[in-house]
């Protein structure tokens, strides 16, 4: 539901955009504020694509959850930029492997409502409050130790949300820092926007999301700038992609994939 037939929860300000509802209003969802929509239309104005690469984003999760659960994988760690959607990870998961277990980590508090209310009769699956930018306060989080079992893999997925972190905020530092934590054969699941395709918006849409989220330090990455964040992880076949190449269905040209200038990728802790 819109802010138009919902009052906003306490802790809640309409008038803050959110980048969790942002991602929800460009993948069709109702779960989004008025200043949610005018940052993402600012976007839209310059991107019109980018509407349909949230549902791009949504049909990798679905590939890549299916895939993972395939090779073994029975605990999902989400953090980020997450609302409610028509397929989420435990629901995949939990389809193929009825014994999966899921936590879901968020900082917005609409996320978090949600997920509350989404969740409250699944006891294989949790919410906890947390940041990648405090990963030991993720993997600490009682939530989090009752349902991952951290002495086995665990698949962590970053959807949608180190592009908006700056390099001076920690961005690599925490991702580094919460895949030490992780036993070996865990995985981490990365969708990040990249500009090498785009390079005529990068800096409009960088400026939209610098003034709204009010973080005026830090740039749009190239896709081997974001590649980074894989360093020290084995990336799986086929590496670091635009997210409609890796694993689909049916085949996508180069061209056609661009479009989407959306990476995305699968790396696994050696050992």
């Amino acid at each position: 539901m819109s802010d138009a037939t919902q009052p906003p929860s306490p802790g809640v300000s309409a008038s803050t955009p959110s980048v969790a509802r942002i991602n929800n209003y460009f993948a069709g969802g109702k779960d989004n504020f008025a200043i949610d929509r005018e940052l993402a239309e600012k976007v839209l104005a310059l991107a019109p694509e980018a509407k349909a690469m949230g549902e791009h984003v949504q049909e990798f999760r679905q590939r890549v959850v299916t895939h993972l659960v395939e090779a073994g994988v029975r605990q999902f760690l989400q953090i980020g930029a997450w609302l409610p959607v028509e397929r989420n990870v435990h629901q995949i998961a939990q389809e193929l492997a009825p014994e999966s277990r899921a936590v879901y980590v968020a900082d917005d508090p609409v996320a978090l409502n949600h997920a509350r209310a989404l969740l409250a009769t699944n006891e294989r699956t949790g919410v906890a409050e947390g940041v990648i930018l405090e990963p030991d306060a993720i993997l600490d989080h009682p939530v989090t130790r009752r349902l991952i079992d951290l002495s086995q893999p665990v698949m962590v997925l970053l959807f949608g949300m180190l592009q908006y972190i700056p390099d001076d905020f920690g961005a690599y530092e925490s991702v580094a820092a919460l895949c030490d934590r992780l036993p070996p054969g865990s995985y981490v699941a990365i969708t990040h926007a990249v500009f090498d395709t785009r390079p005529d918006i990068a800096e409009a849409v960088a400026d939209i999301y610098r003034d709204a989220l009010k973080r005026p330090s830090g740039g749009p990455r190239t896709m081997a700038e974001a590649k980074r964040f894989f360093d020290g992880l084995e990336l799986i076949e086929p590496g670091f992609v635009y997210v409609r190449q890796w694993r689909p269905h049916t085949p996508v040209s180069d061209a056609e994939a661009v479009k989407t200038w959306i990476a995305a990728g699968v790396g696994r802790k050696p050992g």
